[in-house]
């Protein structure tokens, strides 16, 4: 598959019933260990539409030239994460209380959802499918990290996947790190007062 980044082989992954189908996308030959990959969570308001209320399309964009410019590595998309695993609709609900205040964390448990839901199982078998047991994960998500060696797949080094703040995301970004301990170490040039 062509992009603006580079060439990918697409590779699909029927989902298990009621599960969405899934997409690794492979540049190189990904082969051997530590191989950069990013494990990407949906996220249609970010990717398809350009919002910059959050970092997801400028990350997966990121991802995909660090890959390109490495020869070799993997991103797995995973489908059924939007809004941290809680949906669409939803997440669009949590959006519209962020408007009032509330931060992503507080508007999801505003709507008796959870703050975060995503199972990060389906990307560690797709990597093992792939042949890949040790990786260098793309993220900023120490939780993420625990998750994939919790399902079998080594993570020898983390590799931040830092975006610039905007006026937009700031706030999503700062509940991020204070209320998820994401690592944005970029916040720190931000002044508070920003929010």
């Amino acid at each position: 598959m062509p992009t603006r980044h580079g060439m990918f082989r697409a590779i699909g992954y029927a989902g298990r019933a009621g599960t969405p189908e899934q997409i690794a996308l492979v540049h190189g030959d990904p082969s051997g260990d530590d191989v950069l990959v990013r494990v990407h969570s949906e996220c249609l308001t970010g990717e398809a539409f350009g919002s910059i209320h959050c970092e997801c399309g400028e990350q997966l964009d990121s991802a995909l030239r660090a890959i390109v410019a490495e020869g070799a590595g993997v991103v797995t998309y995973l489908r059924g994460h939007e809004g941290r695993g809680i949906g669409l609709l939803p997440k669009l609900k949590a959006m519209r209380l962020q408007e009032t205040g509330l931060d992503t964390v507080e508007a999801n448990l505003a709507l008796g959802l959870p703050v975060d839901a995503r199972d990060y199982r389906v990307a560690a078998e797709i990597l093992r499918d792939l042949g890949i047991t040790s990786v260098r994960l793309l993220s900023n998500n120490p939780e993420k990290v625990s998750e994939l060696e919790r399902h079998g797949i080594r993570v020898s080094e983390r590799v931040p996947l830092l975006v610039p703040v905007n006026s937009s995301n700031v706030r999503y970004l700062r509940a991020k790190r204070e209320r998820l301990d994401h690592l944005l170490p970029q916040l720190d040039e931000v002044p508070h007062e920003t929010a």
